[in-house]
């Protein structure tokens, strides 16, 4: 399945389902959430993008009734490639949007199972907040999550990550150098 197909069931599936699962399925979707919540606090690059299937996607749409992110407006719709280019950038020594280091801290919580299929593969929805801390100001973003997840013999891989921002079209004194 494609990306693109990935983006049309989050925005089409019925956002209030809630899939009978088991408890230690229940327990190891959100210690996956969590677990990429805490490597994105401790800016732990290389095990955060592992968690992502070799096609999978990080999108912040730029309108909450927004079905696909190719072509149109989005905050974010990045792939590995550009995900790692984000990262070296932030990293690079002489980059002054980073002077000083910016600090998050995420929480997720309200995690809710939506669909499970016969592969183990999971749509999951949750919120969050983030606070950063960046140029001596804190920043609170808050929104929903959503994930497709691709159950492996490892483990979840992310097919798609969609983050919906509560203040999605709020101005920003700056603009966003991570992700949420």
């Amino acid at each position: 399945m494609s990306v693109g197909e990935f983006a049309k069931i989050l925005a089409n599936s019925n956002h209030f389902q809630v899939a009978e699962v088991s408890i230690a399925t229940q327990l190891s979707v959100e210690r996956f959430l969590h677990q990429q919540a805490e490597f994105l606090d401790e800016k732990q690059w290389d095990d955060w993008l592992a968690l992502f299937s070799d096609d999978g996607r990080y999108w912040m749409p730029a309108a909450e009734d927004q079905s696909d992110g190719e072509g149109l407006p989005n905050i974010f719709w990045e792939n590995l490639d550009l995900m790692r280019m984000r990262i070296a950038r932030n990293n690079h020594p002489q980059a002054h949007s980073q002077a000083p280091e910016n600090r998050l801290c995420h929480v997720v919580s309200n995690v809710i199972v939506e669909n499970e299929d016969e592969n183990g593969d999971i749509i999951v929805r949750s919120r969050f907040h983030c606070a950063e801390y960046l140029r001596y100001e804190v920043r609170n973003f808050t929104g929903k999550y959503r994930h497709y997840l691709k159950h492996t013999d490892s483990g979840y891989l992310i097919a798609l990550q969609r983050a919906d921002l509560v203040n999605r079209e709020g101005p920003y004194d700056y603009v966003l150098q991570w992700w949420l």
